[in-house]
């Protein structure tokens, strides 16, 4: 019997798993279909059943999200509409938690006997393990992608899979590798515009002190989208960096990961695809006053960065916020620069960091473990 699936996600990463989660589903059963909101692969792979909202539901922080109150609310009530009226079998929700966890309490309430699936956990552990028991009564399977969070969601009584994490067969499949270049330096500051506003000025300066050091370094700044490259190559040009001690490419971090020595990186998953290229970096990250201030209200992790807080411990330094000092950065990446035996140790840790995500295969392990719930 045919089923349909509706599908949420709402930022770039989220459209690129749910892309890879569609295109598995598929090819193990040709009888779904596919509806939602999500981005642009989303819609290549499931086709016009799925709304693109990425231009509008991209948004970092608490100030930015009460801007678009209006439209979250509206798409919102819309989602709710859509599900009731085209009679899905099943929700998977991907990521996105300030929506999509509250669309599954809303669904829960309105259609109790509907299929809710969560895939890669929101990190609820890092700011509320107190949500984890009412996530338990809104949501049927959750498909976590780090090994810690499974024992968490399994003693609320929310049956969990380790599905593994999804970049692992994305950089797999990444290509042949490029050779490192001992006077390159990456910098990538985010895939969202306001993350590069806040945290390229910095890096930029971080990286004159480096210049200025060690005339040698070249640089290479890695840019997400070609729509960014305009504001990028100004914030560059007000630089005092000689234009040829830096470069701009777009949409080659992974290459990029591979060709440099040491990096400076915002924190996100990028952090977790240098660890698994065995970059050594420093992460620095800065956001807006107001949320900086409402997330220490909440967070209650140690650390900031991915490879941290697998390994419990600091593996690489994180400057947040107003400790993001480009004097401490630059002395920081100096000793990855100019020290080896650092950066090697560095490198050993994020082999068993990396080793504790799992094989290549989470889309398949999660397309399987959907297609059970739906019996």
């Amino acid at each position: 019997m045919a089923k349909r699936l509706y599908f949420v996600a709402g930022e770039a990463s989220g459209d690129a798993h749910g892309a890879a989660l569609i295109s598995t589903l598929r090819n193990l059963r040709s009888d779904l279909s596919f509806t939602g909101r999500g981005g642009p692969r989303m819609r290549a792979a499931a086709g016009e059943g799925i709304v693109d909202w990425s231009r509008h539901s991209a948004v970092l922080g608490l100030w930015e999200v009460l801007k678009k109150y209006r439209y979250f609310r509206r798409q919102f009530a819309a989602s709710v509409h859509d599900i009731r009226e085209q009679g899905v079998d099943a929700v998977v929700l991907i990521d996105y938690p300030g929506f999509n966890l509250r669309l599954a309490r809303a669904l829960r309430a309105r259609l109790p006997r509907l299929k809710i699936i969560y895939y890669i956990s929101p990190q609820v552990w890092a700011w509320n393990r107190r949500r984890i028991p009412q996530m338990a009564e809104c949501l049927d399977l959750m498909l976590c992608i780090f090994p810690f969070e499974a024992e968490l969601y399994n003693q609320s009584g929310l049956r969990t899979v380790f599905v593994g994490h999804p970049m692992i067969e994305t950089l797999n499949a990444s290509g042949p590798t490029e050779a490192r270049q001992p006077d390159l330096v990456g910098l990538f500051p985010g895939s969202r515009w306001r993350e590069v506003r806040k945290i390229l000025p910095t890096m930029l300066r971080a990286a004159e002190l480096i210049h200025a050091a060690l005339p040698q370094v070249r640089f290479e700044v890695a840019s997400a989208s070609v729509s960014f490259n305009a504001e990028i190559e100004r914030l560059v040009r007000r630089s005092h960096l000689p234009k040829e001690a830096i470069t701009l490419t777009t949409g080659q971090a992974e290459a990029a990961m591979q060709r440099a020595t040491a990096a400076i990186i915002a924190s996100g998953t990028a952090t977790l695809q240098a660890a698994y290229f065995r970059l050594p970096f420093v992460l620095v990250y800065r956001v807006a006053w107001l949320t900086y201030f409402a997330a220490r209200m909440v967070v209650k992790v140690k650390y900031l960065g991915m490879p941290n807080v697998i390994a419990g411990r600091v593996v690489v330094p994180e400057f947040i916020q107003h400790r993001a000092d480009p004097r401490a950065i630059a002395d920081a990446t100096l000793r990855l620069l100019q020290d080896k035996s650092a950066r090697d140790a560095v490198a050993s840790e994020f082999d068993r960091i990396i080793a504790t995500l799992g094989q290549e295969g989470a889309s398949n392990t999660a397309a399987q473990a959907i297609l059970d719930e739906l019996g």
